[in-house]
């Protein structure tokens, strides 16, 4: 329970407005670090590292979606580089690819919170096609760093 606790208040932290000020990659970055910190938390009940808690699910999938409002607008053009960015080009190149990603993402995580699944069978579900789309969008518009 502390466990979830913390990882909670953390995601709050890290999504506030006002620590978010700052250039738009840092803004990215904290939103992506957030939503991060919830796929840890979602991943971990889903390999059963720990209980099932249907509050913290419920927390992570919101924060997950409160990431993707105004997430497209975190990426205008010429923030293509600076501040370690792992932004792949693709995403300028490729906006309209990017926009329907991130519009995927914001829809599946809006569909898991309303699911609220109570249980770890119905989380898995839900989970699932989250999980998808991280790691699509992932695959397409980031560019890994050593």
């Amino acid at each position: 329970m502390k466990y979830t606790v913390a990882l909670t208040l953390a995601a709050a932290l890290v999504a506030s407005p006002v620590l978010a000020a700052g250039t738009p990659q840092e803004e990215r970055q904290l939103t992506m670090k957030s939503v991060g910190q919830a796929m840890g938390t979602l991943a971990k009940t889903a390999k059963g590292e720990i209980n099932y808690d249907a509050a913290a699910v419920a927390k992570a999938f919101q924060t997950m979606n409160d990431a993707t409002k105004n997430f497209v607008e975190k990426f205008p053009e010429g923030t293509e580089t600076g501040h370690d960015t792992e932004a792949s080009p693709k995403i300028w190149s490729d906006r309209t690819g990017f926009e329907s990603a991130v519009d995927k993402f914001g829809n599946d995580t809006s569909n898991a919170v309303a699911a609220a699944p109570q249980d770890l069978d119905a989380f898995k579900v839900q989970f699932g096609k989250v999980a998808k789309n991280c790691s699509t969008c992932h695959e397409a518009y980031r560019v890994k760093k050593n």
